[in-house]
């Protein structure tokens, strides 16, 4: 499928004012022959900017498209996601804490990270807990969720993993929304092409092909005005298999063990986690 992705809009000096300027983005997809293309900027120069706001256009089944707010790691290619481990594709909202107690967890996993984010560590830790069950990537995130929730401080783990042809969300708790529409080809009108944008401006993304084409798309805002978005549940894990057919499994029904606040964040995780 062919879709061209905008990371961000051109500079606006109003909307700079109205908003937190991001620290990244990123764009995931896969070649024909199934390798991860991982392309992705810090944001540190008007170089890096441009980067984010040029179209670029693939083609993939799945597409991971994600804008960076740091919480954890310097402003540096390593930190920024997505991230690509075992040829899964993985992108991350929320904050972990006890990042020592995280790394002693992974054991040698730990040699997949790369940079300095929670969010690469809890890849890894998935990857581990994957590769514990035989290559179930619905169960290592279950029980990698459930390690996390039940050990580390933390305020959310939202999270997106994609495969070639397969797509994994959780939300995890109700700290930020994460959305899901089931979208038919055409979408509500029935011969519309996808066209959507975040409210705030972040993301934009194009796909004529949908014009003709079913999609599942999972994002942090809905991005039209179609009636058939709606938030998952905390705690629920979205499944979308390559027939697009969508599976919910409530994997995570406690409270975390230590729910971080915003104010128990510091002041660079407090940003990353505010007015998103």
């Amino acid at each position: 499928m062919s879709a061209t992705f905008w990371l961000l809009e051109a500079p606006d000096s109003l909307a700079r004012q109205s908003r937190r300027e991001p620290d990244g983005t990123g764009l995931g997809t896969f070649r024909a022959d199934g390798t991860a293309l991982v392309e992705k900027q810090p944001l540190a120069a008007y170089q890096d900017r441009s980067f984010a706001e040029e179209a670029k256009e693939r083609e993939s089944a799945t597409f991971v498209a994600h804008v960076r707010y740091a919480s954890t790691g310097g402003l540096d290619p390593r930190n920024t996601h997505p991230f690509t481990q075992h040829g899964r594709i993985f992108a991350h909202n929320g904050v972990i804490g006890d990042l020592t107690t995280l790394d002693s967890e992974l054991g040698e996993y730990r040699d997949l990270v790369c940079g300095d984010t929670d969010s690469e560590r809890f890849f890894a830790l998935i990857t581990r807990h994957i590769d514990r069950h035989d290559g179930d990537i619905t169960a290592g995130i279950t029980t990698a969720g459930r390690w996390v929730a039940g050990h580390l401080p933390l305020y959310a783990i939202n999270l997106v993993l994609t495969t070639p042809t397969e797509l994994w969300a959780l939300r995890y708790p109700a700290t930020h929304d994460l959305f899901v529409l089931q979208r038919t080809a055409g979408g509500t009108h029935g011969d519309r092409h996808l066209d959507h944008a975040s409210p705030a401006g972040r993301i934009r993304a194009r796909s004529g092909a949908l014009a003709r084409h079913p999609a599942a798309v999972v994002a942090s805002e809905r991005m039209d005005e179609d009636p058939g978005w709606h938030n998952l549940r905390s705690g629920e894990l979205l499944h979308v298999g390559p027939d697009l057919t969508l599976t919910h499994r409530m994997i995570l029904d406690q409270p975390p063990r230590h729910q971080l606040t915003l104010d128990d964040l510091g002041a660079h995780a407090k940003a990353s986690q505010s007015g998103q």
